[in-house]
């Protein structure tokens, strides 16, 4: 009898990794790729469209964060499982990803490491914590309390901190976000309120002090 495979779509924008990814799981005898994104829209059609058990996801997508992508996601098909992946440290998004929904988080840097396991242990409908996770998930019940200015931000407010701290201007991140520049404009607005700063400068060094621009 044959064994029923784990069913997964990859969804990254850079092609020589979602190559990688596939040879990975082509080598397994348990999982296969029924479907690639390279963006978000795609990502979020796919997941509605094509009958899969897990979903890589990467953060960093060029029409739309995958953390806004993964609440439509698990909207339209809340059994999928979703397993971010991420360029970024654990400490910066791992929370925010499991908050929206997320099965679990990778670093990119160890996910060829950690792959396998963590899209099977996914596809049980289990939840996929790595011991740096566990540590900021800890880290972060211990100081629920008392939260950093930044810990108090929107998904879409913590993003547009980081994007102005790179040196990008309001336009450039509306054009970047597909959003318009007046909603950008009010994110700045609250994330400034919020935060206590005045200006763009402000911003930028608060971000380099809390070292969240690596």
């Amino acid at each position: 009898m044959n064994q029923q495979k784990i069913k997964v779509i990859i969804a990254d924008d850079h092609a020589i990794l979602r190559a990688g990814i596939k040879q990975i799981l082509m080598a397994t005898d348990d999982m296969e790729v029924v479907a690639e994104a390279k963006n978000a829209s795609e990502a979020i059609k796919f997941a509605g469209q094509v009958k899969a058990d897990v979903m890589l996801l990467d953060i960093a997508l060029p029409d739309r964060s995958g953390i806004d992508a993964l609440k439509y996601i698990k909207k339209d098909n809340a059994k999928i499982g979703v397993l971010m992946l991420s360029m970024y440290r654990e400490d910066q998004y791992a929370v925010r990803a499991l908050k929206s929904g997320a099965s679990g988080y990778l670093c990119k840097q160890s996910a060829s490491n950690e792959l396998e396991n963590a899209i099977r242990t996914v596809a049980k409908g289990k939840k996929y914590i790595t011991p740096e996770v566990a540590e900021v998930l800890a880290s972060h019940v211990e100081t629920e309390t008392q939260k950093l200015p930044h810990e108090l931000l929107s998904d879409r407010e913590f993003q547009t901190l980081t994007m102005i701290a790179s040196g990008l201007s309001v336009s450039e991140i509306a054009e970047k976000l597909s959003l318009s520049v007046k909603t950008v404009s009010m994110y700045r607005t609250r994330l400034l309120e919020k935060m206590q700063l005045k200006h763009n400068a402000d911003i930028t060094h608060y971000v380099i002090k809390n070292n969240l621009d690596t």
